[in-house]
Parts: C-alpha cells; structure tokens; sequence
C-alpha cells in the first residue's frame, strides 16, 4: 500500500498564502515588512510549534502590530498552527482571523494586539512573570519603528534595561516613524543598557545570527551589520531594516 505525504509548506509558498486573504490590506507596505523577520523566527529560532502552544517552556512572540497581520497569518498558517483554508475568510463576521490577531481565536497567538504601543510593555510582563517562574524561554516582540513615537514604548525600553529582563525585541525599520533617534535606533536601546544588532531586514541568516546573540556569549555597545553575542541579564535589540516607506 502506498503512502501519501502532506507537501511541505516554504517561504517560497508565504506570498501565495499572502495572496489568499480577501480585500485589499489597509497597510500593504507593513504587511510585507514584517514578512522575513517573522519567518525566520518561526522557522529557525522560536522553540514552539503547534503541538507545544501551552507548553509553559515554549517561547513566546508578541506581534506588537497588530495591524499588519497579513504576514503572521501566512507564516502560522504555514508552520501548521491553523490550516491555510482559513486565510479565504479573513475578517469574515465568523472567521477566527480578524484585520487583528485574537489570543483568544487564533491558535498559536500570544497576545491580541493593534494599538500601537502595547506590545513592548507585554511582553516586559511576560518575561517578568517566566523570570519569576524559573522558566528560561526567551520572549521575543516585534514593534514598527512609528511606534517608537509613542512614549509608553520609552518607559518599556528604560525599565527593561535597569530590570535586566532578558527579552528580545525586533524593530522593523522602514523609516516611518515621526522623529527618529540621534545616531539611530539602535542607540535608543543601547542608552538604557541593551545590546543592539542592527541587520538587513531581509537576510535570514543575518536575522538569524542576530536572534541568537544572546545565548552565544557577549558584547557592548550597538553593532551594524554584524552580530556580536550578548550576555545574560541583559535585554537585546535586533533593529531589521527594510526599504524605506514611501
């Protein structure tokens, strides 16, 4: 008797599950910039899968924007958390997947996020809460760099860097936020005791050796286009920059 095998589901198949989600995006360049940071996460770095989503060990990412889901959708529906018939039905009144994420609804889905600012703060109280359990998985939060004008994600970075919560956070640089920093992001988290990588946001292996700097020995200071380790009690930035917003 034969066997069948289920094909199995790349990046090269993340653009056609993109494509399957109806209506036209509210922010089509945000959702596409987030697209190989969370990729990579998923598929290289994250210790978490469908099987392990209420495992206390697991890792934990918090989609800070929550507005550009399109992106997050595909990778989980890709790596088997949800079945990728349901991206036909986003923002259905009955479907699971809304314009953003539900914790509640979507398997796989830490946090129900979309109003910019939220996310950091979170996930500071997530890796309060796994430090004060004893557990070691890593928390991970991926922010736009717009929502660094919102002044809830500056008291988040000062108290993480004196609380030497070991956390990771992405921010997706596509030059859209109001402001900017002196000297560049990077140095907005290095001022309050992070480490800092700062990596083209879409080379993988690049991402991938800047995820993992924190478990591979230490650095000081912000580093671009390289990644130097980071060592422990220690929160760590991986600035991932994309073609500019237009």
């Amino acid at each position: 008797m034969g066997t069948t095998t289920t094909p199995r589901t790349g990046y090269g198949d993340l653009q056609r599950l993109m494509a399957l989600i109806p209506g036209d995006p509210k922010h089509p360049v945000g959702d596409t910039s987030t697209l190989d940071v969370i990729w990579t996460l998923y598929d290289r770095v994250l210790n978490v899968s469908p099987d392990t989503v209420d495992d206390p060990a697991r890792d934990r990412f918090l989609l800070s924007k929550g507005h550009n889901p399109d992106a997050y959708y595909a990778v989980l529906a890709a790596k088997g958390f949800f079945p990728t018939s349901w991206l036909t039905s986003v923002a259905d009144f009955d479907s699971p997947l809304g314009r953003h994420p539900d914790r509640v609804l979507v398997p796989g889905v830490e946090v129900s996020s979309g109003s910019l600012g939220h996310g950091l703060p979170l996930g500071i109280g997530v890796a309060h809460g796994l430090r004060a359990q004893g557990i070691q998985s890593r928390v991970y939060v991926l922010i736009g760099d717009a929502e660094l004008d919102e002044g809830s994600n500056h008291e988040a970075i000062a108290y993480a860097g004196a609380a030497g919560l070991e956390l990771t956070v992405v921010v997706v640089d596509n030059q859209s936020a109001t402001n900017g920093w002196p000297g560049g992001i990077a140095r907005r988290f290095v001022a309050h005791g992070w480490s800092a990588v700062t990596v083209d946001g879409r080379d993988h292996d690049a991402l991938e050796t800047a995820f993992r700097a924190p478990t591979a020995g230490r650095s000081d200071g912000a580093t671009t286009g390289r990644s130097e380790a980071v060592g422990a009690g220690r929160p760590h930035v991986v600035v991932a920059r994309v073609v500019p917003k237009q």
